[in-house]
């Protein structure tokens, strides 16, 4: 097969008249021995990923990690494995580490118990666990199915970390002269973003930021920062890298309003009682999930014949034999549903009509969050379940089991959706067949399923959940914060969040009518790109508004060098951080490594 350059590549991509690039007559991608590489790489996965995710407080970029372990693990297999058979692969790691994410609510379960004064004492066994996500993870995924044409093909959203994964893919099976280039830029960025990496998480010895602002009069004289510096993390320069500068500055605004400005003034008026991270956090994250709830339902309403057409010509005869089959989509979802109503109520203790009502507003919320990970490249999973935390806050105020087994539905969906939305993606670059792909998402999700279950209640008890010296799980800290503070009723959000959250509503609606106007769209801020800028921490987003800057330069100084080398140096960036964030918990697990 003739090489194909990355700038050829991603111009057929996504300006041609097909989904992507035609694979070669004969060449097979659903192959027995993609299946069985694809099976082992979940299983690595899924059990490696609780330990990263609790140890650092998200998720890199698991659909590039699971790409280069499916190059490793076929190439022991075989020599003549191709890119089609490595992104069935690295869809089933995917799946399997999106699955594994749900760690966190596992966690905020250990969170809630550990607090007498709740009274909570559901406790879920891990064979319970693999049945709640087994049933939640694969309806989150045929959920998203018929969403592939409307964000993936007709919105041609970004989605990052899919785009890196594609070239990912494409670089490790290219031949020629660019091929190699590309490969030694991938090479060398994944070389250094793993060393730093190595060097962040071994003893801390150089800190969490390259540079943090000194204290100033707006942070407080004595007040611990607000987390104001940059990262030490090549993964955030590299996706700001691929992210693109209207969204890397629409993120830094919401970065500026949500820890320089609003930390000062809750304080001067006494709604947070210090200057202390997690306050500010459980205030501002309403303004930010407003926006970013609006912007994205607003988008699909503007665009509502986008998704009619999609329905439509994913049902019956108009289906393309590429395509995952509509009446599998609503067969496999409808058993999906009545196996988790009957999971929640027998395990849970939850009432048929919670489910139900979780599971509808979790499609909404699903929607909102493909087009948030699209633009941003970030997936709002905890936003989106702390917002059905606020929903079942008014439907079942004082109940926390319903209010987390609620959220649990919106975290299982959103996670296992958006990761299938990044494998479409992937395919879609090389010209992979969506309904394998599907295949191996489905096929993975108990897999990640039994190892999220079998391997937390280990790490759990090796090295504790919260305090001083155990793993901090920032996340479930913050989803178990959140649904102590909704056990008492709406009545005790912070004040002014409810003002704020509407101001927001309304700015998110402006932003993305604007958006859709004639007007020049880079002068429009974005909000979901606020939104996400207000829930994460500032350094992250620094670096990447950093990284965005580094390719405007790059751009302008040498375009046709930017072409062929930036997407491979961005994506080993994150790549090599990945990598190194999943061995270093394999090796702790396997007792080879002790972090201290």
């Amino acid at each position: 097969m003739p090489a194909v350059t990355l700038p050829e590549q991603a111009l057929r991509a996504e300006s041609g008249p097909h989904q992507g690039p035609l694979k070669p007559p004969g060449v097979r991608e659903f192959t027995l021995r993609a299946a069985l590489v694809a099976m082992l790489v979940a299983a690595v996965i899924g059990a490696s990923y609780p330990y990263v995710v609790m140890k650092l407080g998200f998720g890199p970029n698991i659909s590039v990690v699971s790409a280069f372990f499916g190059y490793l693990a076929l190439g022991i297999v075989s020599r003549t494995f191709n890119r089609w058979e490595n992104n069935i692969v690295q869809t089933a790691g995917t799946s399997a580490g999106q699955t594994a994410f749900m760690c966190v609510l596992l966690a905020a379960f250990d969170i809630l118990r550990s607090d007498p004064s709740l009274h909570f004492t559901l406790t879920i066994s891990p064979l319970q666990s693999f049945a709640w996500l087994t049933t939640a993870g694969c309806l989150g995924v045929l959920l998203a199915v018929p969403m592939r044409q409307h964000f993936v093909v007709d919105q041609k959203l970004t989605y990052a970390d899919g785009v890196a994964a594609g070239e990912t893919l494409i670089v490790l099976d290219s031949r020629g002269a660019e091929g190699r280039a590309a490969a030694r830029s991938m090479g060398w960025s994944t070389a250094l973003s793993a060393l730093v990496m190595t060097i962040r998480e071994d003893a801390r010895l150089l800190g969490e930021v390259w540079y943090r602002i000194p204290e100033m009069k707006v942070l407080g004289p004595t007040g611990p920062s607000m987390g104001v510096g940059v990262s030490w993390s090549l993964l955030s320069l590299g996706s700001g890298l691929l992210v693109g500068m209207r969204i890397n500055t629409s993120m830094l605004i919401g970065t500026a309003l949500s820890w320089i400005v609003a930390p000062p003034l809750l304080l001067d008026r006494h709604i947070i009682s210090g200057l202390v991270r997690r306050e500010v956090l459980l205030w501002v994250m309403w303004p930010a999930t407003g926006m970013l709830v609006a912007g994205g339902l607003t988008a699909l309403a503007l665009r509502w014949h986008l998704l009619v057409r999609t329905f439509r010509n994913l049902s019956g005869a108009a289906v393309r034999s590429e395509d995952f089959p509509m009446r599998w989509v609503i067969g496999g979802a409808i058993a999906s549903a009545a196996a988790l109503i009957v999971v929640q109520r027998v395990i849970l203790g939850q009432p048929v009509w919670m489910t139900v009502v979780a599971m509808i507003f979790s499609i909404v919320l699903m929607l909102v969050g493909l087009r948030v990970l699209g633009e941003t490249n970030w997936g709002p999973i905890s936003a989106l379940s702390n917002m059905m935390q606020a929903i079942f806050g008014v439907l079942a105020p004082g109940q926390v089991a319903a209010n987390m087994a609620a959220s649990g539905v919106t975290g299982s969906i959103a996670s296992q959706s958006e990761g299938l939305m990044q494998d479409y993606k992937t395919g879609y670059m090389i010209g992979s067949t969506p309904r394998f792909l599907t295949y191996a998402q489905l096929l993975a999700v108990p897999i990640g399923a039994a190892a999220v279950s079998y391997v937390y209640p280990l790490l759990r008890d090796t090295y504790g959940i919260g305090g001083e010296h155990g793993l901090q799980v920032p996340t479930s800290q913050r989803w178990a914060g959140f649904a102590k503070l909704l056990s008492q009723g709406l009545s005790a959000l912070p004040r002014g969040a409810v003002m704020a959250l509407v101001i927001a509503v309304v700015l998110g609606i402006l932003f993305t009518v604007l958006e859709d106007t004639r007007i020049n769209k880079k002068w429009v801020p974005s909000p979901t790109g606020i939104g996400i800028g207000m829930l994460v921490p500032a350094s992250a987003i620094i670096t990447m508004f950093l990284g965005g800057i580094v390719g405007e330069i790059w751009s302008k100084v040498s375009k046709e060098n930017a072409d062929r080398h930036l997407t491979p140096v961005a994506s080993g960036f994150i790549a090599g951080e990945a990598i190194v964030a999943v061995v270093i918990p394999i090796l702790v697990t396997i007792g080879l490594v002790h972090l201290h």
